[in-house]
């Protein structure tokens, strides 16, 4: 049995040395090319997603976590409000944060200076409470007493690392009382609809393909279509199905042309075309994804728009999302989170997020059991009743 004496390192031979440090290929020691900012590999099958600026709709998109490059979603909206708008806001200010391209058909500048604004975390709001009243010592004072003061001004700062964790954030939290500030550059290429008696839909994928063959083949881009199809926007022959059709199938072609680089968002008023109609049916056919936005009226709203599920910190629901097709990537059918999309989904649009959650119905109104039952719970107060204690 051999010994080996303790805390000695071990040297190599000189003979050894070089062939163990020579490379083996240039390929080994390669850099790993750095993601493109904005995008990661779904947890499916691997390929690369984006997005939507709603984690809560990212995690209905099929279990991809994301859009995925090169689909489009349609999402419609019936009523008066603009619950779509909002998604499609989140959406573009995602895609300005992240540095992709936006490419926005029919609207101006005013639209994009409406941008949300990233939303302050409380952590961050402490620590920016904690500096200032750090600031009101004299800076060489507060390191003494301090043990290891010396060495701890010589290591490096770790905002390098918090720096690179901000950067590597997949989707961000806005807030829509705040505005988002637009880098110097242009960052949203805003596309105008022309005014002509044939198909204006031509020349918008014409430009559209143009600003996306100019940029650089890393660059990924997002495509903003606000309220197609609205009066107040295109002249009454773009609803034919002979001129909107073919605008989608020019749209679907550049998606797959492009599909590592390109994703749309599209929303749709409802009340002006509705779903039974056979120009809205196509309409979705030609899209990878549906959804549909119905709001609750505002004056049922109290009464109806009450989830059991609900707390006091959490807002009411004020609408039903309904999934109506969802995007299929994989040849097992189209990712593994779709258990529970056949239930009621009901979103929330609050100051800083847009929640899709399941949606439940409440009590009946003549059960009032069940009804004081339910705040009971709500209000963490499950104290027994008074004839329940009684024998």
């Amino acid at each position: 049995m051999a010994f080996r004496k303790r805390n000695v390192a071990l040297a190599r031979s000189p003979a050894e040395s070089p062939a163990a440090e020579a490379p083996s290929s240039p390929a080994s020691h390669a850099p790993a090319a750095a993601p493109t900012p904005g995008t990661r590999p779904s947890p499916i099958d691997g390929r690369p997603t984006t997005s939507t600026g709603t984690p809560s709709l990212d995690s209905i998109l099929a279990g991809h976590a994301g859009l995925p490059l090169g689909n489009s979603v349609l999402i419609g909206e019936s009523g008066t409000t603009d619950y779509a708008g909002a998604l499609l806001r989140f959406y573009a200010a995602e895609g300005v944060v992240q540095g992709h391209q936006v490419h926005v058909v029919g609207m101006g500048e005013v639209w994009g200076r409406e941008l949300p604004g990233i939303a302050e975390e409380k952590d961050k709001r402490r620590e920016g409470k904690e500096r200032a009243e750090k600031m009101k010592i004299a800076w060489r004072y507060e390191g003494l007493g301090a043990h290891g003061s010396s060495r701890e001004r010589g290591s490096p700062a770790p905002s390098t690392g918090d720096a690179a964790g901000e950067a590597a954030v997949f989707c961000h939290t806005f807030d829509l009382a705040r505005r988002l500030t637009l880098p110097v550059g242009s960052a949203i290429d805003y596309i105008p609809i022309p005014r002509t008696t044939g198909s204006p839909f031509a020349e918008i994928l014409k430009n559209l393909q143009k600003q996306i063959a100019k940029s650089s083949p890393g660059s990924i881009h997002r495509l903003v279509i606000p309220s197609l199809l609205s009066p107040a926007l295109y002249a009454s022959g773009a609803s034919h199905p002979s001129v909107v059709l073919p605008f989608l199938h020019g749209l679907r072609a550049l998606l797959r042309k492009y599909s590592t680089r390109l994703t749309a968002v599209i929303t749709l008023p409802l009340t002006l075309y509705p779903r039974s109609s056979g120009v809205v049916r196509w309409m979705e056919i030609l899209s990878d994804g549906v959804f549909e936005l119905s709001p609750f009226p505002y004056s049922h709203m109290e009464s109806l728009a009450t989830s059991a599920g609900t707390t006091m910190d959490e807002e009411r629901p004020q609408g039903i999302f309904a999934v109506h097709k969802l995007p299929v990537f994989h040849e097992r059918g189209g990712g593994g989170s779709t258990e529970g999309l056949g239930e009621d989904l009901a979103f929330t649009l609050s100051r800083r997020k847009f929640v899709v959650a399941k949606f439940s119905l409440p009590p009946m109104e003549g059960d009032t059991e069940a009804q004081e039952a339910a705040v009971r719970e709500a209000s963490g107060n499950a104290m027994p009743r008074k004839q329940d204690l009684e024998f």
